[in-house]
């Protein structure tokens, strides 16, 4: 059998390698699952990602598997019993924006019927594919990470500044960002509508 080819920097043959496969720029549209992507990118500032892939579970515990609701309702109590949790990251600060965020985001369904809603239509709901991106050179930042972070944080949102902002559009599929000879380049692209740029 063939072997499939991937992005440079999920060839670990573990659990980056999974998530590449599983997750990473397939097309995003539950809101849950978007506000855990984006608060694992607020936990990973300044950290690396894998470590957040392997304390995702940590997380999961923490966070009520990401419900924004329950989240949005945490007190000091809660918030020092997360910070006693075995393999927590034990930073009050992202903690706190953790539960800030949640506020936010119930904010944004209010007014746009999901939050999912809200952010594909920056990209008028489709994937972008950008043609200066095919030769490898992936920028940390752009225009549409930056116009989004500036609009997440006039709402409120902490610690989504436009690199993390990035990282979570190629995340969530709105940017598709993996290498043309990748395996799910192709596949992407086949399967959900995409503007070019």
């Amino acid at each position: 059998m063939k072997e499939l080819i991937r992005c440079t920097w999920c060839q670990d043959n573990g659990i980056l390698q999974e998530y590449h496969d599983s997750e990473w720029g397939i097309p995003v549209h539950d809101d849950r699952k978007q506000f855990e992507f984006l608060m694992m990118e607020v936990m990973q500032c300044g950290l690396n990602w894998t470590m957040m892939l392997k304390k995702r579970e940590t997380f999961r515990r923490c966070f009520d598997n990401f419900d924004y609701e329950k989240i949005s309702a945490y007190e000091e109590a809660k918030i020092e019993e997360i910070l006693q949790m075995p393999d927590m990251i034990r930073s009050r600060r992202k903690i706190e924006a953790v539960i800030n965020n949640a506020n936010c985001f119930l904010r944004i369904r209010q007014q746009h019927g999901s939050f999912d809603h809200y952010l594909w239509s920056f990209s008028g709901h489709k994937t972008i594919l950008y043609q200066d991106h095919s030769c490898g050179k992936l920028p940390a930042q752009n225009k549409l990470s930056e116009d989004i972070s500036k609009d997440l944080k006039n709402k409120g949102f902490k610690y989504l500044g436009a690199i993390t902002v990035y990282s979570h559009l190629q995340a969530c599929g709105i940017i598709n960002d993996h290498s043309p000879d990748c395996f799910l380049y192709k596949e992407l692209i086949q399967k959900y509508p995409y503007s070019i740029i």
